[in-house]
């Protein structure tokens, strides 16, 4: 043998013999080795994670898996049809679902999702040693879709949070629970992206990952390679194939805490109508690019107007914490408690000035917006619309009688984020048709072809009119 093949031999050999442990990271900055396995992480972890089995009475029926977005079959005809020789026969029946969990104190404390045990009449929580244990709920929070439960059971191993805030995109994550009822089951990937807004409610904050979760997963812990939990796993999206979703640790230990304190949950409230400041209010009042909230109105008899805060000025940091979006500000505030202090300091006419607010507590009928409360999810093009009515054409100074859908909600990674339509914009006309409602705008946007264009005519305010085109 030649000696240079003889080198390349013995190089080969040891790339096979120790390239199944470890690979560096695609960065020369980076030194970090990547494990090829996840076996003793897994292990360690197998302790602290719990299965959860429901017993629920159904009336009239039910649906499985309703937290997954959609029914698996949606509204077919003719299955009524089907179903009506079944008429006068009992409809309460029990239905058995399957959730995940995980242990977070020695005293015997769950997290889990509150659609695994919402309205469930027997909760059941199995042990890695298959040890059974019947759970009482604590408190839950239908907002955030997290609830806590507990079992009476000794020598458990619970698992510790890691922060959310520290999670980086790219890096690696472990998925534990027990899908389709099976056996713990392991599945691993990375943290797609963060930030995650998929029309769920008011506090959408998701992790979004690659990391396999499925049915019955809901639940169980997202996990960073030092064991530490820095998400629930929470849903899928039925259309995306290998994306999940989990609430944030940061955003999960806030509630929790409260849970256990109380067994409900309250959230910071200021009482102003906000929205996001845009590019030319930037410029006007000399803020930095994406930064600021701006105050539509200040409710009287709330904290905000208490304080001091009035209609025009721009909120840029609470407690110190940069404000860049509406949704920061209504997170921000959110995660605070009731009674307690924050320093809000606003832009008022070129001058910076600091409001020291009492929040106040967040009633559940009411959303920091000033748009009322919001419909399911964003459209197609990335919009979330609601029917103009007249309060909402007091609040934006439309006139009484224009007909149009007010843009609520702009989803960041779609056409009508790059398109310039602002939250507050009307929609009054799509290819020259008027909208007047939901029915109107889907009725029209369901004729038009994939790859044909749709005009969109906005109206800004009292006088601004513009055009907007979409390519389907």
């Amino acid at each position: 043998m030649r000696p240079v093949n003889r080198q390349i031999k013995i190089i080969t050999t040891c790339l096979m013999l120790f390239g199944f442990w470890a690979f560096p990271a695609l960065s020369g900055a980076q030194t970090r080795m990547v494990p090829a396995n996840f076996s003793q992480l897994a292990e360690q972890a197998k302790p602290g994670v719990v299965n959860i089995q429901t017993v629920k009475t159904i009336k009239g029926g039910g649906r499985v898996f309703r937290h997954f977005f959609g029914s698996p079959f949606g509204n077919q005809p003719g299955l009524e049809d089907f179903f009506s020789p079944f008429e006068g026969l009992p409809r309460n029946r029990t239905e058995s679902s399957l959730g995940s969990g995980f242990i977070i104190d020695k005293a015997g404390y769950i997290v889990t999702n509150n659609h695994v045990i919402k309205d469930a009449d027997q909760i059941k929580v199995i042990l890695h040693d298959d040890q059974e244990y019947d759970a009482k709920i604590i408190g839950a929070d239908p907002v955030t879709d997290l609830a806590l439960i507990k079992i009476d059971a000794k020598d458990l191993k619970p698992l510790e949070f890691g922060s959310s805030k520290n999670a980086q995109v790219g890096s690696w994550v472990v998925a534990i629970g027990s899908p389709f009822g099976l056996e713990q089951t392991v599945t691993a990937g990375i943290i797609s992206a963060k930030g995650r807004i998929i029309g769920s409610g008011p506090y959408d904050d998701f992790i979004q990952t690659d990391a396999s979760i499925n049915p019955g997963n809901s639940g169980g812990p997202l996990l960073n390679m030092d064991g530490e939990v820095v998400g629930i796993n929470t849903a899928i999206i039925k259309s995306g194939q290998g994306i999940g979703f989990a609430i944030p640790s940061d955003l999960a230990t806030t509630v929790i805490d409260q849970l256990k304190d109380s067994k409900r949950v309250s959230r910071g409230w200021i009482g102003v109508s906000i929205q996001d400041v845009s590019k030319e209010m930037s410029e006007y009042y000399n803020l930095d690019p994406d930064e600021g909230v701006y105050v539509a109105k200040a409710y009287e008899d709330n904290p905000a107007y208490e304080a001091g805060i009035r209609q025009g000025d721009v909120i840029i940091r609470v407690n110190g914490i940069k404000i860049n979006s509406s949704r920061d500000l209504t997170l921000t505030i959110a995660n605070l408690r009731m009674g307690s202090n924050v320093n809000i300091e606003v832009v008022r006419q070129g001058k910076n000035k600091t409001f020291t607010v009492k929040l106040g507590e967040r009633p559940d009928s009411v959303e920091d917006s000033q748009f009322g409360e919001e419909p399911n999810g964003f459209d197609d093009l990335g919009f979330m619309f609601k029917p103009l009515d007249k309060g909402l054409a007091e609040q934006l100074g439309y006139p009484s009688s224009i007909k149009g859908l007010v843009v609520i909600r702009i989803d960041p990674d779609s056409q009508a984020a790059i398109s310039g339509v602002r939250p507050g914009d009307l929609l009054v006309e799509i290819n020259h048709k008027k909208i007047t409602g939901i029915s109107d705008y889907t009725g029209i946007m369901r004729k038009i072809e994939k790859g044909r264009t749709a005009h969109m005519l906005f109206r800004r305010g009292s006088s601004q009119i513009f055009v907007v085109r979409f390519r389907k």
